[in-house]
């Protein structure tokens, strides 16, 4: 017979545990980045890693498969420069997007943690999406390749772009989109257009909307980035990173 178990913890509690142990997650994962011998292998911490994260975001989320791609080797498209000159370390380039993966999950939970504060009563709904976005909208031309999306990316250091048929906008592109839709199905990053794995439902907010409404925004439609809008011209991008920071700044004021 099912049992009911009350463990007297609430929503903020779990919270907090998650965030403490994928800060754990990462502080064990220092010496491999550091090419220290540490106290476990690889292999057991990328098992470890994936139970994780299978808890917490689902073991069919966004999370769980790009650190599958991370740990594979398969997660980012390699510069030119270095596919030229032959000097890229690929398998520290797998350690690097691991971390990038671990420290997104951390990002979220610490951002649902923040919005739990704020539910209960700290008044950050009313900031602003203008108040935090960036102001630089990157673009490129639909038919443009991956393999130059990616490099954009990588050189502006930023997570999205916006698509462009030459006159508007017409979708955007993002990190997740070159892991999931272009590397894992095995496209060639030198032929492939952009037009062929990018999102063509363009989901926007307005500046003046608030940074809970982003975030709801976010959550309804699954995604990180938002194109921000001034009476439907796109004028910048809200990203998961800049709700993050702006719930940081709002804690220590």
């Amino acid at each position: 017979m099912p049992k009911r178990v009350r463990t007297g913890l609430t929503r903020s509690d779990i919270l907090d545990r998650y965030v403490e142990r994928f800060k754990q997650q990462l502080v064990k994962f220092q010496p491999f980045l550091s090419r220290k011998r540490g106290s476990s292998s690889l292999e057991d911490f990328d098992e470890a890693a994936e139970e994780l994260i299978s808890q917490v975001f689902g073991g069919a989320s966004d999370e769980s498969e790009a650190y599958f791609f991370a740990k594979t080797g398969e997660s980012a498209l390699l510069p030119e420069e270095a596919q030229e000159s032959g000097t890229h370390d690929v398998e520290r380039e797998g350690l690097h997007q691991r971390r990038q993966v671990l420290e997104s999950c951390l990002a979220d939970l610490e951002l649902r943690r923040r919005l739990q504060a704020t539910r209960q009563g700290k008044g950050a709904e009313q900031t602003l999406v203008s108040d935090y976005m960036s102001h630089d909208v990157w673009s490129i031309h639909r038919e443009a390749t991956i393999k130059q999306a990616g490099q954009l990316l990588q050189k502006h250091k930023i997570g999205s772009l916006i698509v462009d048929d030459g006159s508007r906008y017409i979708g955007i592109i993002t990190e997740s989109d070159l892991t999931r839709r272009a590397v894992a199905k095995g496209l060639d990053p030198n032929s492939t257009s952009i037009a062929s794995c990018m999102s063509r439902s363009l989901v926007t907010i307005e500046e003046d909307e608030s940074l809970a409404d982003a975030r709801s925004l976010m959550k309804k439609h699954g995604i990180r980035h938002l194109p921000v809008t001034a009476d439907a011209t796109i004028i910048g991008v809200l990203s998961v990173s800049d709700l993050l920071r702006a719930f940081e700044e709002q804690k220590s004021s």
